[in-house]
């Protein structure tokens, strides 16, 4: 079937060039060639054999952690996504304007859904709708709030409650894909796309997203299996599917992978990577950091003085030379040195509370969590547990696959939390992070925290929208959370992806949204 045919701009409507922080890597096509080239390679084609960390927790609603596994897979697009230095580009929505301080209007390309339904201003509407009712709300919409509307055939005008300057970006996170009005059940909508009653569970994307590959069935955590869907706006994907496999062990996903049982395996452990073939294991530098998150609502970490102990308590080059092997640098702050504006940009933290002695720190039990789907994490946690130790606390370590950790965290059920967090997946806004996991009102708030000098400095970052100037408003925000020590940054990490030297096209991301493209094939 021929693909969908593009239209032109309307008249006057420009692109919006929102750039993101910069970084030091961009995407590359694992392998060379074609990483969104959307050309095909003949009929039939081949399967692509994935091998991914993280299983589905959230039955592959877009809401929550399951929305990067769609989007890595190829399976859902939003009105936007970013490029290879940040940037807001088209994705359903082929341009974009902004009118006055809170208004803006996304024109949207001729697309299908894969369940055959044209996608249309007002199902956009309506699923971007849904995403701002569902409960917690999906960080992309923190602090935010949306009013959707269809506007003739193509064109969605989108206004927020407060300035919003970087929205482009926002629509551009995983979670607020766009998907049929199927996927949604019997949950109602007006004909400009708003939602007729309350907020309904988490959108079913099996056959209702919009992206190359269509997920076609899902066997619990185990794995799942993609077709490629060959009516996609950008062209006939060159593989004809995709077998994923959800391997939570690293040392598994490095031998499927040096076996040629699979094509491509994320997250490969740094102890295996000189063990795979030349050419096989790529360095990506990332946003992503591996923090130390500590309670301040609740248990030992209530009290400052022993947040302050416990942050120097640590030797976080110890942590980047001898876990991960010089796969990473030692912690500096929130945001990494992958990302150059915050390399030479950070602010000291003032105001610090002085540390607990020994002697009041003595016998202090903590509970200490992490999860094992990123291999280095649970040593990481052993490295820790013993230089609390040594600085006087009673420590219990607890080690859980990623799904069935992470509520209890944001629960605030452990004193302490070693989580590593890309710190640009949700909007590719660092002041939108630090709004999501240090505010009152933050959707991904595990230190439970909730400063008012804090909030201030974050609201200050929110209202800026000048790029330069933005960015150094979230890096004076930066320095106000880390005064709190809710946070100690351990380490900002260089992922290892493998990809089979067959293989031509793979997503080298440092955002980690994306994987797989149209372009790759085994």
């Amino acid at each position: 079937m021929r693909p969908a045919l593009r239209r032109r701009p309307a008249a006057g409507l420009l692109l919006v060039p929102l750039l993101a922080p910069l970084l030091t890597g961009c995407f590359a096509g694992g392998g060379g060639g074609g990483g969104t080239d959307g050309s095909g390679s003949g009929a039939a084609g081949s399967r692509l054999r994935v091998a991914l960390a993280f299983p589905p927790s959230e039955n592959f609603s877009p809401y929550g952690a399951d929305a990067t596994l769609l989007s890595r897979l190829g399976v859902t697009e939003g009105l936007t996504r970013l490029d290879g230095n940040g940037s807001a580009v088209p994705a359903l929505a082929e341009s974009w304007r902004q009118e006055g301080d809170r208004g803006w209007v996304f024109t949207l390309r001729e697309a299908t859904f894969q369940d055959g339904e044209p996608v249309t201003a007002a199902s956009a509407a309506a699923a971007l709708t849904h995403a701002t009712r569902a409960r917690p709300a999906p960080a992309a919409l923190s602090g935010t709030g949306l009013t959707v509307k269809a506007e003739g055939a193509h064109t969605v005008r989108i206004t927020t409650a407060a300035p919003d300057p970087v929205l482009p970006l926002r629509l551009a996170g995983p979670s607020l894909a766009v998907l049929s009005p199927k996927a949604y059940g019997s949950q109602a909508y007006g004909t400009d796309g708003s939602a007729q009653g309350k907020a309904a569970r988490g959108p079913d994307p099996v056959g209702h997203a919009t992206g190359p590959f269509t997920l076609t069935k899902v066997d619990g955590a185990s794995s799942a299996t993609l077709d490629r869907f060959d009516d996609y706006w950008g062209g006939r994907a060159q593989a004809a599917g995709i077998d994923a496999k959800f391997i939570a062990d690293g040392t598994a996903r490095a031998n499927a992978l040096r076996s040629g049982e699979e094509d491509i395996a994320e997250a490969i452990p740094v102890s295996q990577a000189s063990a795979l073939p030349k050419g096989v294991a790529r360095e990506v530098p990332t946003a992503r950091t591996t923090s130390l998150v500590l309670n301040t609502r609740t248990g030992a970490f209530a009290d400052p003085a022993v947040r302050a102990a416990a942050r120097e308590a640590l030797d976080t080059a110890v942590l980047a030379k001898n876990v991960y092997e010089g796969y990473a640098d030692a912690g500096q702050g929130i945001f990494g040195p992958a990302l150059t504006w915050a390399a030479g940009g950070r602010q000291r933290p003032a105001g610090r509370a002085e540390a607990a002695t020994p002697a009041e720190v003595k016998g202090a039990a903590i509970t200490l969590a992490t999860y094992d789907n990123r291999p280095e994490l649970p040593e990481v946690a052993q490295v820790v547990q013993q230089q609390l130790e040594k600085a006087g606390f009673t420590v219990k370590l607890t080690v859980r696959e990623s799904s069935r950790i992470e509520g209890d965290a944001l629960a605030g059920k452990f004193d302490a939390f070693i989580g590593a967090r890309n710190t640009m997946l949700d909007t590719g806004d660092p002041v939108s992070v630090l709004a999501s996991d240090y505010t009152c009102d933050g959707t991904y708030n595990i230190a439970q925290l909730c400063a008012k000098d804090v909030d201030r400095a974050v609201a200050s970052a929110e209202a800026v929208a000048d790029p330069g100037q933005r960015r150094r408003a979230a890096l004076a925000a930066e320095a106000k959370i880390l005064a709190t020590d809710a946070v100690v940054p351990l380490v900002h990490q260089r992922n290892i992806v493998g990809v089979a030297t067959s293989v031509r096209g793979a997503l080298l991301d440092p955002y980690e949204r994306t994987l797989v493209a149209p372009g790759t094939r085994p």
